[in-house]
């Protein structure tokens, strides 16, 4: 298919939908409602308990999000085929925490909760037939979708693993759409997406969710989906998820909830410290290590943090409890039958690279390591983001903080014996360009120290 084709046609594509701003403080009265609509959902969710099935539900956000809505009442069976495992194994590089299989895992939480988890082993990408028995044998009323190639990094590694992302990703979404037309039952269907299906400082302002309002010739006023600009292949499958999503709502009706996340940052949550055998995967690596954990591990192990150029690139952020409790309110509050797809901003705040590299290191004394940037992108940028539609369904999120870093870097501290620390510089350049400029000028730029907020020039 002429994937090219179709992603440039999905900033023409016009829908319906809504858009709204973005990081604001909540007056009285607004926390009062925001406590009230707290209250009815989980009111809600003690009343009327969901069927849930959690594709990808053996991952870094898979799995913790299972195991909050198994604790909010909610029955949940887990689909996964394990390739994220797999991953590990080609990349040599396994989770810095010894994270159990699915079967352990599963026992381990009916164990201290009383709650039983499903667990199939199914490639939803591949094994449609299986999807498409258990979707109709398990009758569920919402499809939580997080079975996706996650990294942008490995997805521009090697030309097998471009290949890879688009094969997965975009059949994987395309054969579950598919399945729930087959199947013929009412499913609400949550993906999770990524902020960076907008691009990043190319919007010119604050990024409404999802839809933005237009213009069109000859005066006509309509709602288009923002325009995409992708940075990575994995971030142009998120894009082309949008536009299947937007032709199966319109085609079939089908009810679809999509969150753009911000970077996950933590590793346990409420539910996953309960049990050792139940703890979360934390990834390290240039691949697959989100850049907060990334630094906190590389401070507790007492290794320059890696800032990627001049760490200007602003992003959104989220933690890893935030992310389940989103998906929790995604599930509890689906769109009406006929209604459009539904676009959120799973995001906390937004924060520079550099800033939160400087903060780290100031309350841990680790050295700030400025490498060449293997991505193509812009040195600096800034984003402002809405995220008040979760704001409205009563999500209070947490935000960066240095005592919510020593969770992480206690994790760090438990299990570095485990760590690779060759796996921790970027190895996944973006083209021939830049590693060509990263074999003639190196992979380190420089390094600083910092101390007491001062900065101080180490080498170049």
């Amino acid at each position: 298919m002429a994937w090219s084709v179709v992603l440039t046609c999905l900033a023409l594509l016009v829908v319906p939908g809504g858009a709204f701003t973005s990081r604001q403080p909540l007056r009285a009265a607004s926390r009062t409602r925001l406590a009230s609509r707290r209250a009815a959902a989980v009111s809600m969710a003690a009343e009327s308990p969901k069927k849930v099935l959690v594709l990808g539900g053996d991952g870094f956000c898979g799995w913790p999000t299972a195991l909050h809505l198994s604790d909010e009442g909610h029955d949940v069976v887990i689909v996964d085929n394990l390739s994220r495992r797999n991953i590990d194994t080609e990349l040599g590089c396994d989770s810095l925490t010894p994270i159990q299989t699915p079967e352990i895992r599963v026992d381990a939480w009916e164990e201290v909760s009383g709650k039983r988890i499903g667990f199939h082993n199914i490639d939803v990408a591949e094994e449609y037939q299986e999807l498409l028995n258990l979707i109709r044998a398990e009758k569920p009323d919402t499809i939580v979708h997080f079975a996706e190639q996650r990294a942008a990094p490995y997805s521009m590694r090697t030309p097998k693993s471009k290949r890879y992302t688009i094969d997965n990703n975009l059949s994987g979404t395309h054969n579950l759409l598919c399945a729930v037309v087959e199947s013929e039952l009412d499913i609400h269907v949550v993906h999770l997406g990524t902020m960076g299906v907008y691009g990043y400082g190319t919007s010119g302002g604050e990024i409404p969710e999802g839809y933005i309002d237009v213009i069109l010739p000859g005066g006509r006023e309509s709602k288009i989906l923002h325009p995409a600009y992708p940075g990575s292949i994995y971030h142009a499958t998120k894009c082309l998820d949008a536009l299947l999503f937007q032709f199966y709502n319109k085609n079939d009706q089908m009810r679809v909830t999509d969150l753009h996340q911000g970077i996950v940052w933590g590793t346990n949550t409420p539910q996953t410290i309960r049990d050792d055998r139940l703890v979360n995967r934390f990834d390290y690596d240039g691949d697959y290590g989100t850049v907060l954990n990334r630094f906190l591990m590389q401070s507790a192990l007492d290794i320059p943090l890696t800032v990627y150029g001049t760490g200007g690139q602003t992003r959104a952020f989220i933690h890893i409890t935030d992310t389940a409790k989103c998906i929790q309110l995604a599930i509890e509050n689906p769109p009406d039958a006929g209604a459009p797809v539904e676009i959120l901003n799973q995001v906390a705040e937004t924060r520079r690279v550099r800033d939160i590299a400087e903060m780290v290191a100031s309350k841990t004394g680790a050295k700030l390591q400025y490498v060449n940037n293997p991505r193509n992108e812009a040195a600096e940028n800034e984003l402002d983001v809405s995220n008040n539609k979760f704001r409205s369904l009563g999500l209070d999120p947490i935000t960066l903080d240095e005592r919510l870093f020593e969770e992480v870097t206690s994790i760090a501290q438990k299990y570095k014996d485990r760590c690779i620390v060759s796996k921790v510089m970027p190895k996944s350049y973006w083209n021939k360009k830049r590693t060509e400029d990263i074999e003639q000028n190196g992979d380190v730029l420089g390094v600083e120290s910092v101390d007491d907020g001062a900065k101080e020039k180490v080498s170049a």
